[in-house]
């Protein structure tokens, strides 16, 4: 719960600043909607993405398996950007408070005041740099971590109830105050829903919560592949996490909202991005509050320490499995240097401001959770749950939390759209050079098709035709046979085998080769289900060669369809001008002209 706390309690450093600046007054009442939305909305919501997703994939993987084909890997990369919103401004954010932090301290403030954006950019550095030496994260470190700043905030919010209580006019007068801003409890009630989307950012660390799965001790008996034991635990860390986080932003929220002036958490003032530690500081003295920055800064930086785990990880679970990852994005010190470089440049951006990047993460965060609503209520609906509706009803929720927070704070969007195209970019151009590529991680024969190839091969070759089945009759095969022999050099009188692909989901990029051996009337049949078409044939035709000894021949007939057609065809269902690229992907793979499987085409 404290390595998902690191994410989520750390965002009560500039949370309940931020909300009093964009609710003013109504602060306290909007945080109530947003608690209520946690625990009836969130909550739910990643209980069911624990259970459906026990191995620390997210909703992203239930997205992947819910639909099918192009358009479920197109969502997952497009969620994909967001996701890197949401991590990189995790760390720029989180960066940007530690700084202010730093610099408001009493003892450092002569120092460094007004060293806003440089003292950010070189935590970000320094976050980087602890990533290219080699970082492993510490559960014990969170643990001490959030305990003590938990503990520190609690003294905080408590002595701030104690002066509310010691000084109702305080209260009162904040009542009034709203009443006649709104008009009544109508108007509070609708003010309150309407202003709610702005404080979004109280509702990170779901994902962080599910991504920790495989930390989590389930019990002696889980089954590996759906460890219930795992499942409970998880849900019951992500209630925990949802009900203490709940509790500290009411009680936050309200504090700062009565003690601390609203001058003060505008931009530039002694309270902006850190209202708590303002009271700290107010309330103590500065011993104390030093202690309270200390253990700020140190939890917001291992907040960004997660994010940039969070994005070292999610690279390689979604992109190479797509054949959308160039070699160097596969290697951990790549990867962060450019993601440092984009926090630095984000950084710049924003001038280190912690309020103007709040609308950026609030995106980032609200399009996940949605996208998760969605994914526990496809899966409901498809297995008709009576949960369905009230699960679509949280989706909605959702949704209009997520378009209301991009209308209102569009930087968000305009960050996403720039990940979003250059996943989509890299992904694209990744998959076009990586099309040759053998692309199989196994190939299995059945007891038939292992028959099938021995006989074949008794008499000293092995040749296969690559047939495109059609009616599956004798005479088809019988046809095609004959016309190998006219068009080829297929000796007359030789035996040949019949090697089929059907293309299953064009849109994966390896998996293993189940060969099945079928015989229409007299003739072998070898039937496989891949990918890509050129690549299984490729990946058979080396495996018998390894298998038997005997360098095979694969016969094909000329394709008439045109480059750009053919091109087209190779990269979105797997076919296409099957000799020559079938030729092309033998060639990369097996350099040796004389151990390679000769190809034949006939014209």
């Amino acid at each position: 719960m404290c390595l998902t706390g690191v994410d989520y309690f750390s965002t009560l450093g500039y949370q309940p600043g931020i909300a009093a600046v964009a609710a003013g007054a109504l602060a306290p009442l909007a945080t109530l909607v947003l608690v209520a939305l946690t625990l009836l909305g969130a909550l739910p919501v990643y209980r069911r993405v624990a259970g459906d997703s026990p191995h620390g994939e997210g909703s992203m993987r239930m997205l992947e398996r819910l639909l099918p084909g192009w358009p479920s890997k197109l969502l997952v990369l497009v969620l994909l950007g967001f996701a890197a919103t949401d991590f990189i401004i995790t760390i720029t954010l989180s960066a940007a408070d530690a700084a202010a932090h730093l610099i408001e301290n009493p003892f450092l403030k002569t120092h460094i005041g007004g060293w806003q954006i440089p003292v950010t950019l070189a935590l970000v550095l320094l976050l980087g740099g602890v990533f290219l030496k080699g970082f492993r994260e510490a559960i014990g470190l969170a643990v001490v971590l959030v305990v003590t700043y938990l503990l520190l905030n609690g003294v905080v919010i408590g002595r701030g109830l104690l002066e509310v209580v010691h000084h109702p006019e305080v209260l009162s007068g904040w009542w009034t105050q709203l009443g006649r801003q709104t008009g009544g409890w109508g108007g509070v009630a609708l003010a309150s829903l309407l202003v709610f989307p702005k404080l979004a950012l109280g509702l990170s660390g779901f994902e962080t919560g599910v991504s920790v799965m495989p930390q989590v001790r389930g019990a002696a008996d889980d089954d590996p592949i759906k460890p219930a034991g795992r499942v409970r635990n998880t849900q019951k860390l992500l209630a925990a996490a949802a009900l203490i986080m709940s509790v500290l932003l009411l009680t936050s929220t309200l504090v700062v909202t009565l003690l601390v002036p609203n001058a003060a958490m505008q931009d530039g003032g002694p309270a902006s991005g850190r209202a708590l530690a303002y009271l700290a500081h107010a309330q103590f003295g500065e011993v104390f509050g030093t202690l309270y920055d200390l253990s700020t800064i140190l939890i917001l930086w291992f907040a960004g320490a997660s994010a940039m785990t969070g994005l070292l990880n999610i690279v390689p679970r979604f992109l190479p499995r797509y054949g959308m990852v160039p070699g160097w994005a596969q290697s951990i010190r790549p990867l962060t240097l450019v993601f440092t470089g984009i926090g630095l440049l984000i950084t710049v951006l924003f001038k280190a401001n912690v309020d103007a990047q709040g609308g950026a993460y609030a995106t980032g965060v609200l399009v996940l959770m949605s996208s998760a609503a969605f994914a526990v209520t496809l899966a409901a609906w498809r297995q008709r749950d009576r949960l369905a509706v009230p699960l679509g009803f949280i989706t909605l929720v959702f949704l209009y939390t997520t378009v209301l927070n991009v209308v209102e704070r569009p930087d968000g969007l305009k960050i996403a759209t720039f990940f979003i195209l250059s996943i989509l970019a890299v992904s694209l151009i990744s998959r076009v050079v990586r099309s040759t590529e053998l692309r199989v991680t196994g190939v299995e024969l059945d007891l038939a098709a292992r028959e099938f190839v021995r006989s074949t091969a008794r008499s000293g070759a092995l040749r296969v035709i690559a047939h495109r089945p059609d009616l599956l009759t004798a005479r088809e095969y019988r046809e095609k046979a004959r016309e190998a022999r006219l068009k080829t050099h297929l000796p007359d009188g030789a035996d040949v085998l019949f090697l089929e692909v059907s293309v299953a989901n064009a849109s994966d990029f390896d998996g293993t080769l189940e060969v099945q051996g079928k015989t229409v009337g007299s003739h072998h049949v070898l039937r496989v289900n891949a990918p890509a078409v050129p690549n299984a044939i490729a990946a058979l035709l080396l495996h018998l060669r390894d298998s038997i000894g005997i360098v095979p021949d694969v016969y094909f007939g000329w394709d008439e369809q045109g480059p750009l057609e053919n091109a087209a065809s190779f990269f979105l269902f797997g076919e296409g001008d099957i000799a020559p690229l079938t030729r092309e992907v033998l060639r990369r793979a097996e350099p040796d002209g004389k151990q390679r499987p000769l190809v034949h085409v006939g014209g």
